[in-house]
């Protein structure tokens, strides 16, 4: 049946990345605030003023600046004022939008594919040689420049802010540096640091990301069977709690595009709380695919206008206009399924870094000291292994282009439809990516930082530009933070916390977490996964790991254990489990042991305090 098609990609030259305008005044001098400014942010509670007045700038960072994780670095804070969990959002001066499910906004593919693209300059410049964040300049203490946007036209949504959040499938930070509008995003936004998911499997992550919520307590530790996967996730009631469900019920408009979560097909039904469903099952190979449109069935075939990431890109687009239109403010995720394996680049990509290889760190092809049971069992890479990873790194890197004109694409219709100023652009992964590190083939499922740490990048109203900042957050946080933004309520059962005040250069609060918790079931043996390890992939047994500042603490089911004090060996090749001290592993035994078993807020919080 024939249907347009919208692809939404315009490639302009990148002399200048997309948002970022010469002269730009500061807040206070003459440029339109915001209508939603944070008041307060302190242990999650949010004031919405409904300010639009020129005055005041939000708090600069103090003290929230991260060092790279590669080097030594403090938790911040130091005194104690328990989070409890309850987050009061109030709002005054602004008018609730009621929800009332009646008014969809379609993303019908009707919007005409944009023509005339330029041809993108390729650099095959030699990669990073770790896998940390690139560096952006702290902001020092004064006061904050702010995200893209020049606020013509005038700002919409009724002063409450919208979300844009791209959320990438198996992307690691050592791809961060071959995607110019991401760049641009670390300097007119903010980068959190020391982001970690709570497992490095797709379904698990995906899962704590939407309700806020650790595997222990959501159900969700694999991407399927009886702890795991779509139906696992329905099982447990899960689908109630999403940030999509919250926001939904105080008036957004919400829509999710993409990859849900493991073993949802097109033929299921779309979940509570969206208004625009656009999701696919096995995307992965980007074309021939399903997607399920708002309950209809509708096939893609092998053209190249039938590109995954760029039909969602189209979509995309076509939702910020619909809800642009009904002056309701908005929430939207993207969900990539790249750079996930096979890794197909767009056709334009194709032949882009003809001679880019692999990240050769300092862990690559070196096994840790001390190495345990399943790690010894991994031979050194042969010449052909680091020849598969090295072509596989530039497939990776040319897939990630489509979505880095996602977001380029996404900025531009933000812009055009003047809701720059007001919407945070968020971009993330679900987990990181190991190749050759450890001796490992590539894959995930480790508990080392190549696999669990991955990027958060914010830009939007308020948010410091070039800011970095180390407070230790997690997967579990970003509901929690949406929800407080928004003005809905943070489900009781979250464990997260939200992270408003941390976005907008706060420090963080007293009694902030100091580690967060890593939950995994293995080996993964289930023949139909697509994570499933290939050999020598990295499968390890089942796990908990606490992540502090400076350290990582991994205690497996069979009573096996490594330590490894990250300040001092960044690249994790030191494994001190049997030499470090009792003084030193206590705290971290501690703080394991109580958020293995903690439930909300409050109790999460306190768990993750080092005593």
């Amino acid at each position: 049946m024939p249907r347009s098609r919208q692809v939404g990609i315009t490639r302009s030259p990148r002399t200048r990345p997309l948002g970022v305008r010469r002269g730009r005044r500061p807040w206070g001098a003459g440029r339109r605030l915001p209508d939603v400014l944070i008041a307060s942010v302190a242990a999650g509670a949010l004031i919405l003023t409904g300010c639009t007045s020129s005055a005041g700038t939000p708090a600069a960072s103090s003290g929230s600046s991260a060092a790279s994780s590669s080097a030594a670095q403090q938790t911040p804070g130091s005194a104690a004022e328990q989070s409890t969990g309850s987050t009061a959002v109030q709002s005054t001066g602004s008018t609730a939008v009621q929800s009332t499910g009646s008014t969809a906004v379609q993303s019908t593919g009707s919007t005409a594919r944009h023509t005339g693209r330029h041809k993108k300059t390729r650099t095959t410049a030699a990669p990073s040689t770790t896998d940390t964040p690139p560096s952006t300049t702290d902001t020092g203490g004064s006061s904050p420049a702010t995200s893209p946007g020049t606020g013509e036209p005038a700002q919409r949504t009724g002063g409450r802010p919208n979300f844009v959040f791209v959320l990438t499938d198996d992307l690691s930070w050592n791809l961060v540096q071959y995607m110019p509008h991401v760049l641009a995003m670390q300097k007119t936004g903010t980068t959190l640091q020391n982001y970690y998911v709570v497992d490095s499997l797709c379904c698990p992550s995906r899962s704590a990301i939407l309700t806020g919520e650790y595997p222990h307590n959501d159900g969700v530790f694999t991407n399927g069977g009886d702890d795991g996967g779509y139906e696992t996730f329905n099982s447990r009631k899960n689908e109630a709690n999403t940030f999509g469900v919250a926001l939904h019920k105080v008036g957004y408009q919400t829509g999710f595009m993409g990859k849900y979560l493991n073993g949802y097909l097109p033929a299921d039904s779309v979940p509570p709380g969206w208004d625009t469903w656009d999701v696919t099952g096995n995307g992965y190979s980007e074309y021939n695919y399903t997607l399920n449109e708002n309950g209809k069935q509708v096939p893609f075939g092998k053209a190249p206008s039938d590109y995954l990431t760029d039909v969602l890109s189209g979509k995309a687009g076509s939702f910020i206009d619909s809800a642009a239109a009904a002056n309701k403010p908005f929430m939207l995720e993207v969900a990539t399924f790249a750079p996930h394996k096979p890794s197909v680049p767009a056709p334009r990509d194709a032949s882009s870094f003809p001679d880019l290889r692999a990240p050769r760190t300092a862990a690559f092809d070196k096994q840790p000291s001390n190495a345990l049971a399943w790690q010894r069992a991994i031979p050194p890479l042969t010449a052909k292994n680091q020849q598969q990873i090295d072509k596989q790194f530039k497939l990776r890197v040319q897939s990630v282009q489509a979505v880095d004109d996602m977001i380029g694409h996404l900025q531009q219709e933000l812009k055009a439809k003047g809701l720059s100023e007001n919407t945070y652009v968020v971009f993330s992964s679900d987990n990181g990516y190991h190749m050759g590190e450890y001796r490992l083939r590539p894959g995930k499922q480790t508990a080392f930082d190549t696999d669990i740490h991955v990027p958060l990048i914010v830009t939007g109203p308020g948010v410091p530009a070039g800011n970095q900042v180390g407070a230790m957050v997690s997967g579990i946080d970003l509901a929690p933070t949406f929800e407080s933004l928004g003005g809905a309520p943070i489900p009781s059962t979250a464990d997260g916390v939200s992270m408003a005040g941390l976005w907008h250069g706060q420090p963080a609060p007293d009694h902030w977490q100091q580690a967060v918790l890593i939950e995994h079931h293995g080996p993964d043996t289930t023949a139909k996964d697509p994570d499933k390890p290939a050999r020598f992939g990295g499968n390890p047994p089942t796990y908990e790991a606490v992540r502090t500042a400076n350290s990582l603490l991994v205690q497996y089911a069979d009573g096996q254990r490594e330590f490894y004090n990250t300040a001092a060996d960044p690249n994790e090749l030191h494994n001190l489990a049997s030499t470090a001290t009792p003084a030193t592993l206590a705290p971290l035994q501690q703080a394991l042991t109580s958020l293995q078993k903690c439930r909300g807020t409050a109790t999460c919080q306190a768990a993750a305090q080092l005593k």
